[in-house]
């Protein structure tokens, strides 16, 4: 498993874009980690599945929430990690209003996942491989904190844990 003091995997995530811009087309875009992540601080988060209940009703929310504050105390970019592909990514993020907030991140393919070594197995309910819960502070690509849920809790991974670790 990924600790404290490892780099990111070097994977590729997809985001949905719903706007042309710079470098971005309509629609998913390929968001190589190592170069996103180069020279930022960023406040990442996981989950196991957009839509679901406690990812819905408390996580992500928790995020928008404190989004102002995260970068007020240093965090240049704010991710959301989860195991969907790009477009249901992007109308989650339409649902919970993530928009200028929060990157929505899809690992459709549990590949960061894998690699950090943060699965979890929800076969047997219907949802195959997903990410734990869990989340990070990063800088310039090194973990510097790392907060991973134990089975069905929702205790160290919310937005005002890393908020205090990033004014710590």
């Amino acid at each position: 498993m990924i600790k404290v003091g490892d780099t990111l995997p070097a994977v590729t995530l997809m985001e949905y874009s719903e706007v042309e811009g710079e470098g971005c087309s309509l629609g998913p875009n390929p968001v190589p980690v190592a170069q996103a992540a180069a020279g930022k601080t960023i406040a990442l988060f996981a989950l196991p599945g957009a839509f679901t209940p406690t990812c819905s009703a408390k996580h992500v929310p928790g995020y928008v929430a404190k989004a102002a504050e995260l970068r007020a105390a240093g965090a240049d970019e704010i991710w959301c990690l989860s195991v969907n592909d790009a477009f249901v990514m992007g109308a989650w993020a339409r649902e919970q209003g993530t928009t200028s907030k929060l990157r929505m991140l899809a690992d459709g393919d549990a590949e960061f996942a894998r690699a950090t070594g943060l699965t979890l197995d929800l076969s047997g309910k219907g949802l195959g491989l997903r990410s734990n819960r869990y989340s990070m502070l990063v800088r310039d690509g090194k973990v510097l904190e790392l907060n991973v849920e134990a089975a069905g809790k929702f205790e160290v991974s919310d937005a005002d844990t890393l908020l205090a670790q990033l004014r710590g």
